[in-house]
């Protein structure tokens, strides 16, 4: 997975890229007046075309080299368990909280008729 930043392509920055640049642009003309105003809608197709370029036509191979072999390391092991551990805590300590909460309600007293 080389030329990777977090998991993903450069592919999917610059689709990232290209909509922000494009949210960008249509509100900077959504605020003009005229003819300009109503390009909103050009540019906001020409970007989904752009976009479905991309996603259609494909630069790398669907299918990994088959003759290199591949092992699949858990690096985040310890990470997930301390993880579960600390959520695990939190929810034993909010039911806690909930439960003397439900248990310590207070019972106020009704009011006596007076004759």
């Amino acid at each position: 997975m080389a030329g990777t930043v977090l998991g993903v392509g450069a592919g999917v920055f610059i689709l990232a890229l290209l909509w922000v640049l494009v949210l960008l642009l249509c509100v900077l003309l959504s605020r003009a007046s005229g003819v300009a105003r109503l390009s909103v809608v050009f540019v906001f197709l020409a970007a989904v075309i752009v976009t479905a370029v991309l996603l259609l036509f494909p630069r790398a191979s669907e299918f990994p080299d088959l003759a290199v072999e591949m092992k699949i390391v858990d690096a985040f092991f310890i990470g997930r368990y301390v993880l579960l551990a600390f959520l695990g805590t939190v929810f034993l300590a909010s039911l806690f909280l909930v439960l003397t909460h439900h248990v310590l309600e207070p019972i106020y007293a009704k009011p006596l008729r007076s004759c």
